[in-house]
């Protein structure tokens, strides 16, 4: 966060390199917010797209939290769950989304969502997004979002289909690693 926030706040795009557990949902959270507070309301302005539901209702909670005192709205976006209610949400408005890739472009396809206004897309655990096959989507996703705005893309371990991935839709990235990026503890190796 301390790395983060400030590069963040000046506008730039973020290459963030850390292991989950590091503090990364508030170093792109709290700026994202401030920025939100100016401008205008109930229009879909920063969009974050997460590889699970869990971790998606993780970052919306995050954001209800560190958000109570603004007048900003967040909306969680998932499949395993009915549209209605998120459709419902998406009509009273809102500034934040927090998405799976999935539910996210059924929604953009059935016309409930419009990120022609998004100033800040996130990639979260944009890793693990590619290991779960979500690649050709967050490629679609991209598609439907300006090519002005400010790109903060966060992951554990840097593949080369993410490296890839980063190049192509980061702008002069600052790159904010903290500890060495490696397996997961829980991960063990062997030679044979």
């Amino acid at each position: 966060q301390q790395q983060a926030v400030p590069i963040v706040l000046e506008g730039r795009d973020v290459l963030g390199l850390a292991q989950t557990g590091t503090g990364k949902t508030a170093a792109f959270v709290l700026p994202i917010l401030q920025r939100l507070t100016q401008g205008p309301l109930r229009q879909v302005r920063a969009l974050v797209v997460a590889p699970t539901r869990e971790l998606a209702e993780q970052i919306h909670q995050t954001i209800v939290d560190l958000g109570k005192h603004t007048t900003v709205r967040s909306v969680a976006i998932y499949g395993g769950v009915s549209k209605k209610p998120q459709v419902a949400a998406l009509q009273r408005g809102a500034e934040i989304i927090v998405a799976c890739p999935g539910r996210l472009l059924d929604h953009v396809g059935d016309g409930n969502i419009d990120l022609s206004q998004l100033d800040v897309l996130v990639l979260d655990e944009a890793d693990m997004m590619c290991d779960m096959g979500f690649l050709p989507d967050i490629r679609r996703i991209l598609a439907h979002v300006p090519v002005q705005r400010q790109t903060l893309f966060f992951c554990a371990t840097m593949p080369d289909e993410i490296r890839r991935l980063s190049h192509d839709i980061l702008r002069d990235p600052a790159t904010v690693q903290i500890g060495v990026i490696a397996p997961a503890k829980t991960v063990s190796h062997a030679l044979y």
